[in-house]
């Protein structure tokens, strides 16, 4: 188990969990979106020679799928992104901007009324699926090294705003708990993790001969 590819996730998504609650929680000059592909871009550089720069859960279990991190690996890697992004929660709810009205922390609202909304659940994987398609461009190398921020983080922005449609376009379920105050909302979690096994193997049909 490589302790510091299982730190720089831990890392990673916990800047990425923070990032957005902070973009989302006050006036920024700079929507969450583009912060969010910016903060993936920034990772890709400075830890995907470490871990890979998954920091998001279906990534992980997209690429378990077509075989590009084994289950010990991937497992390990879904724990860390969830620590990293439950850390951030609790410290923005310690130190985030407080709403004058309720006096509570604001986080990002995920409420998906009652029951499971398959409309949301769809548009989360639609976003996913082109998102991951983009990754997978770098993951088979099908991309020059030096580009692959930016491809990443490109493709990042461009599910968010497929996504963004019919839903709140997060496109991660670790980043989904934590800006929604660790409230387990299904189209979040699980929409993500369909898309993100659809973009890989249809990456992986377009870049590699099966």
């Amino acid at each position: 188990m490589n302790m510091k590819a299982l730190i720089a996730e831990l890392v990673g998504t916990f800047c990425l969990t923070f990032a957005v609650l902070s973009s989302t929680g006050a006036d920024w000059p700079v929507a969450t979106p583009l912060i969010a592909a910016l903060c993936l871009m920034m990772f890709v550089y400075t830890i995907g020679g470490i871990s890979g720069c998954h920091i998001n859960p279906a990534v992980t279990i997209g690429l378990m799928t077509i075989r590009k991190i084994g289950a010990t690996d991937g497992i390990a890697y879904i724990f860390a992104q969830v620590i990293g992004a439950a850390i951030a929660a609790t410290l923005f709810g310690t130190l985030g901007p407080v709403d004058p009205e309720t006096g509570s922390v604001k986080f990002v609202s995920l409420a998906l009324g009652d029951g499971i909304s398959p409309l949301k659940l769809l548009a989360e994987a639609m976003g996913m699926f082109f998102f991951t398609f983009g990754i997978s461009a770098a993951v088979h190398e099908k991309i020059p090294e030096s580009m692959s921020g930016v491809v990443v983080g490109g493709s990042l922005l461009l599910g968010i705003v497929v996504a963004a449609h019919s839903a709140s376009g997060v496109l991660n379920p670790a980043v989904s708990i934590g800006i929604s105050n660790f409230n387990f909302q299904v189209a979040y979690l699980v929409g993500p993790i369909v898309g993100s096994i659809a973009g890989f193997f249809f990456g992986k049909f377009v870049h590699e001969d099966w």
